[in-house]
């Protein structure tokens, strides 16, 4: 299993921790001029839920592949919050934000991989 593989591994397991819902996993690697070659979007019900989420994602990446975010945007209203892995751009939402921004429909030509909810 490649590098980026298991951190996408591990970003998912940080968001299930802490029930996070709704995963999408967009592989964008077939698609020219991209930022990154994965997007995973999900969201949570409240502020405090999106930063435990990422305060969950940081430290299941960090035990598992050693990996540290080059950036976090968003954190101070979390409503949408942004973590950048390089290869991985993670994107967790509060409810009426993603449907406001779409950001699936956005990258309809990617291949989306819908993750089920673990409860």
């Amino acid at each position: 299993m490649s590098d980026t593989k298991i951190l996408i591994k591990k970003i998912q397991e940080g968001i299930q921790e802490k029930k996070g819902k709704n995963i999408v996993i967009a592989d964008l690697t077939k698609i020219e001029d991209t930022i990154c070659n994965y997007f995973i979007i999900c969201q949570g019900n409240s502020p405090s839920q999106i930063s435990s989420i990422v305060d969950s994602i940081k430290e299941f990446t960090h035990e598992g592949v050693n990996s540290k975010p080059l950036a976090i945007d968003g954190l101070r209203n979390a409503e949408w919050v942004a973590m950048d892995y390089a290869d991985v751009l993670v994107h967790i939402f509060l409810p009426e934000t993603r449907a406001f921004y779409n950001l699936e429909h956005l990258w309809a030509d990617s291949k989306l991989t819908k993750v089920p909810d673990l409860d």
